[in-house]
């Protein structure tokens, strides 16, 4: 799922269409429905956000380290595990949704401007079976083909909401 292959231009795209994507999806939604799961073993709207967050935090994380030092080596944490350490989940949508647009235009502003060869910059990462080198791009791609997946989940609940 994170490893279809992008070139550089889409996952930049993919990445800058994510947060205008959800806010437009998203608007005209009341908070309750955002903010509650359809199912109880589902996530809701703000869940996903939160969760979309906790993977930019991480891997967004991981492309800033790769490209202020050479070489680096660190242990990978799983976003699922960051996102307890946060309050994603309890925050009001609108304010989380300003949030993670601000943090992707960041990251945007960041890889951007970068010549081709920085984005085959890497690192060693540890934490998950052998160690193993990740680029700029490879972390850049994941984000971008991670955000779209959960478009399909989002795209469900906002057709259930509305129906």
């Amino acid at each position: 799922m994170y490893d279809k292959p992008l070139t550089i231009e889409q996952a930049l795209t993919l990445l800058a269409e994510a947060p205008p994507r959800l806010a437009a999806l998203t608007a005209g939604l009341a908070p309750a429905p955002i903010a509650n799961p359809l199912r109880p073993t589902e996530w809701s709207l703000n869940d996903i956000l939160a969760h979309l967050r906790a993977c930019a935090d991480m891997w967004g994380g991981y492309i800033r380290k790769i490209l202020a030092e050479d070489r680096p080596t660190y242990r990978a944490v799983n976003p699922t595990t960051w996102i307890k350490q946060t309050n994603y989940p309890e925050l009001e949508f609108r304010r989380s949704l300003r949030t993670y647009t601000a943090q992707q235009a960041e990251l945007l502003a960041l890889l951007r401007p970068l010549p081709p060869k920085a984005w085959s910059r890497s690192a060693t990462v540890t934490g998950a079976g052998k160690p193993r080198q990740r680029t700029v791009f490879t972390y850049a791609q994941w984000l971008a083909n991670h955000e779209q997946s959960h478009f399909r989940h989002i795209d469900q609940l906002i057709n259930a909401l509305r129906a």
